[in-house]
């Protein structure tokens, strides 16, 4: 059974999904009409696309600081795109393997469209996409140390005591003291776990900064057509994660019955 927010997001994340699609379709049609090449109007689109990530992160955090362990564990997705993901989300790395995967494709004979924008990127775009490379992973290890903190926090003095104090009102005999006991430990509990799901909101929203970052200095860099470019490649990449992963959750229910 869905929680509230787990029923919300859901909803939510169909919808922002449909969107995407919407706006891809808006992609092509720009990339076939015969002012494609003027920057105005790729840039209006681009401002589309920014806007409707933005809109998701908006949603995300609120709906998170209701019940972030729900992004931990989101039942939106399919198993394998949570198999994939990093910190309730994609990981940054990957949008700088994406961008070399289009060149390499391009270079390649390809012929995507994507592709072939990116294939145009200047030296000086390298370079500062590479300097880009190495400020965000140098985020994406922050990240992760601050996950590893929390991952630690689980076995300091604190909770050690704490479950010393649990066993010790199990073992306790009825009456006035078991009762007052169970009580104590209740609200010792209560404040741990509030702690604990206070760490995992830094962390996720820590690691949103992080994709959000990767995405405007990518943008920066890009010109409005490779930016609508890259972002469109990148939302039909994560478009055929998730129908793979239908289609595999499908197949294991049909194995299953």
């Amino acid at each position: 059974m869905k929680t509230q927010v787990e029923e919300s997001f859901s909803d939510f994340h169909e919808k922002w999904t449909s969107r995407v699609e919407d706006l891809l379709q808006l992609v092509l049609a720009v990339s076939r009409d015969d002012h494609s090449h003027d920057p105005a109007v790729y840039q209006a689109v681009a401002n589309k696309l920014t806007a409707h990530h933005k809109e998701y992160y908006t949603f995300k955090w609120a709906a998170a600081h209701e019940d972030i362990l729900a992004f931990f564990t989101p039942v939106w997705l399919t198993p394998l795109e949570n198999a994939f993901l990093w910190f309730t989300g994609w990981k940054p790395s990957a949008a700088f393997r994406l961008v070399e995967s289009l060149r390499v494709s391009a270079s390649g004979g390809g012929g995507a469209a994507a592709a072939s924008c990116l294939s145009g990127l200047t030296e000086e775009q390298l370079k500062k996409i590479e300097a880009l490379r190495v400020k965000i992973k140098a985020d994406e290890d922050r990240v992760e140390r601050e996950m590893e903190r929390q991952q630690v926090s689980m076995a300091d003095r604190k909770m050690v005591e704490l479950a010393m104090l649990e066993r010790q009102a199990r073992r306790s005999e009825g009456g006035s003291a078991s009762a007052a006991d169970a009580a104590r430990v209740d609200g010792l509990v209560e404040v741990a776990l509030k702690g604990l799901l206070i760490g995992l909101e830094k962390v996720m929203k820590m690691a949103d900064c992080v994709r959000l970052k990767t995405l405007k200095g990518l943008l920066d860099i890009f010109s409005p057509m490779q930016g609508v470019n890259f972002l469109a490649s990148k939302a039909m990449l994560e478009l055929q994660i998730k129908k793979c992963g239908q289609k595999q959750k499908k197949n294991v229910l049909v194995k299953t019955f």
